[in-house]
């Protein structure tokens, strides 16, 4: 299922790889999928920050490894810190990066964390329905990041998502009035759901109920009794 931001009218995709095999290519993917988008590219930071800027993309699909600017070699720290810069400026913008460098991302889980729009990882091997769905989830707001070796080698959980899960699950309190008892909007709590249940390795799948396998995962981990 498609989420409900793809159903409007238009929505504005920007791709960035310095390939341009690939990068047509991956443009003509994401096209067929979401035949009712706005397409645009880029082949290097520098011009990537530029379309962004001017654009204001609801969802970023971008390799690691691209140049810093036209002329210079592409490395992934390049990636890396661009996405940086996009999750610093750009806190609710949507991110998926398909490449074969995501170890690397692990160097910026910090930034993924505190990250309030959707991030998924889609390691190049993966295949077209799963790259699709990844960039379907990063569009509804999920994080997913279990293809980032490493990223959860221990179980880390803040505080407000604990504070989140025990309210839900202790005391059956809804999303609407979890926010107005610790006092932040809906989107943030929604925002803490979806990092808890990329840390505990639970995504949507077709048939299963999310929230019920959250708790379910939740209390096999002993974060909630």
């Amino acid at each position: 299922m498609k989420p409900a931001l793809s159903e409007q009218s238009l929505i504005k995709i920007l791709v960035i790889d310095d390939h341009e095999l690939v990068l047509g290519g991956t443009v003509e993917l994401l096209r067929k999928h979401y035949s009712d988008a706005e397409f645009i590219t880029a082949v290097n930071a520098e011009n990537a920050l530029n379309q962004i800027t001017e654009s204001q993309p609801d969802l970023v699909v971008m390799d690691l490894s691209i140049p810093e600017h036209a002329g210079t070699t592409a490395r992934p720290d390049t990636g890396i810190q661009l996405l940086r810069t996009l999750m610093k400026d750009y806190q609710n913008l949507n991110l998926v990066v398909q490449s074969a460098h995501v170890r690397t991302l692990v160097r910026i889980r910090p930034d993924i964390d505190s990250h309030k729009g959707g991030f998924t990882v889609a390691d190049k091997s993966l295949t077209t329905k799963e790259m699709l769905t990844r960039a379907d989830w990063a569009l509804q707001g999920l994080t997913h990041t279990k293809d980032i070796k490493g990223i959860h080698s221990g179980l880390e959980v803040k505080p407000e998502w604990l504070r989140v899960l025990t309210l839900a699950f202790e005391e059956g309190l809804q999303d609407k009035t979890i926010a107005e008892r610790i006092c932040i909007s809906e989107r943030m709590v929604r925002h803490y759901w979806s990092k808890l249940q990329d840390a505990l390795d639970v995504y949507p799948e077709e048939g299963r109920n999310i929230r019920i396998q959250t708790e379910m995962r939740a209390r096999e981990k002993g974060l909630i009794d």
